[in-house]
């Protein structure tokens, strides 16, 4: 008799090479992190500085209603954010909101070289609409 082997049967190996996984994540993480700061939207406007508290919000957004330094106004609901809008306007807005939302945050955030009556003005037209619920936005001075 011939020495015959017999091999044993094969077994199958069960790794994934997760490498190319890691790669594709780290792009996309990469694609992101250059992508995300683009996507803010807004109305540009020069914060004034002030040592201030932040305000604690709770799981839905707060609506923030901006004054540019010419005087005008815009609401961060509908559609359209570039537009500015009447104080009427804003005020049925801020209307309509408390009216589904009650306990709705509202943000005035106005320019530092807006007049001080524009922003009196928004306030009372929102008071007017039974907001109670109302912040200003500050940034932090630069020392900070």
């Amino acid at each position: 008799m011939s020495s015959m082997r017999v091999r044993a049967p094969r077994k199958l190996v069960a790794d994934i090479n997760v490498v190319p996984y890691i790669d594709v994540m780290l792009v996309l993480l990469v694609v992101f992190m250059i992508t995300a700061p683009m996507m803010t939207q807004g109305i540009q406007v020069q914060l004034p500085e002030e040592n201030s508290s932040p305000i604690a919000v709770k799981d839905q957004e707060p609506v923030v209603i901006t004054v540019k330094a010419d005087g005008s106004y815009y609401i961060n609901v509908g559609g359209d954010k570039k537009t500015s809008s009447a104080l009427d306007t804003v005020k049925g807005h801020a209307l309509r909101i408390r009216k589904h939302q009650p306990d709705t945050l509202f943000l005035v955030e106005g320019d530092s070289n807006v007049p001080y009556g524009r922003v009196i003005a928004l306030m009372s037209a929102l008071q007017g609409a039974g907001i109670t619920k109302l912040g200003l936005v500050t940034e932090p001075p630069d020392g900070q």
